[in-house]
């Protein structure tokens, strides 16, 4: 097993208090606005699963499956998926999923999000490198989302108590 392969770390300070940053990862609305997951009216609960349709142009095709593993409010949220299953014609279910963990620190200047995502050593070897390619970016991506969500729900925020 390569470490360097079979997952992937990204790091995020966000200059908001912890409890912002964790509504809008464990609840699932909000979630999914920052995210790009049509997941209105859903909830994260653990040990049950979660889909909506994608959003992200180009990938509206893709139904959004996870399985929530762990909500430990202000801590840790977790849930396993098939890594860049975004063809229709396969069926992915008998695959190995990954697990995507995200982990809030307080630090001095806000929160300290962690995202990790592992397991790619356990995906079929033909689509491995490319699921493994796409999901690194996408995280890239997916940070710069919740940063720039936060930032735009505090500033809705301040508008609101004016």
């Amino acid at each position: 097993m390569n470490p360097a392969s079979d997952r992937i770390e990204r790091k995020i300070l966000l200059k908001a208090p912890r409890s912002h940053v964790w509504r809008v990862l464990a609840n699932a609305e909000a979630f999914g606005q920052w995210f790009g997951v049509a997941l209105e009216g859903k909830r994260f609960v653990a040990g049950e699963w979660t889909q909506g349709q994608v959003t992200y142009p180009g990938y509206e095709h893709v139904l959004w499956n996870v399985l929530v593993e762990r909500v430990e409010p202000e801590r840790v949220f977790s849930f396993r998926w098939h890594p860049y299953a975004v063809k229709t014609d396969i069926d992915y279910s008998q695959e190995p999923t990954t697990l995507v963990k995200f982990e809030l620190e307080d630090h001095d200047e806000g929160t300290l999000l962690k995202v990790s995502e592992s397991g790619f050593d356990h995906i079929p070897q033909s689509r491995r490198e490319k699921a493994f390619r796409m999901d690194s970016r996408g995280w890239e991506e997916q940070m710069n989302n919740i940063e720039e969500f936060l930032k735009s729900s505090a500033k809705a925020r301040e508008h609101q108590q004016e």
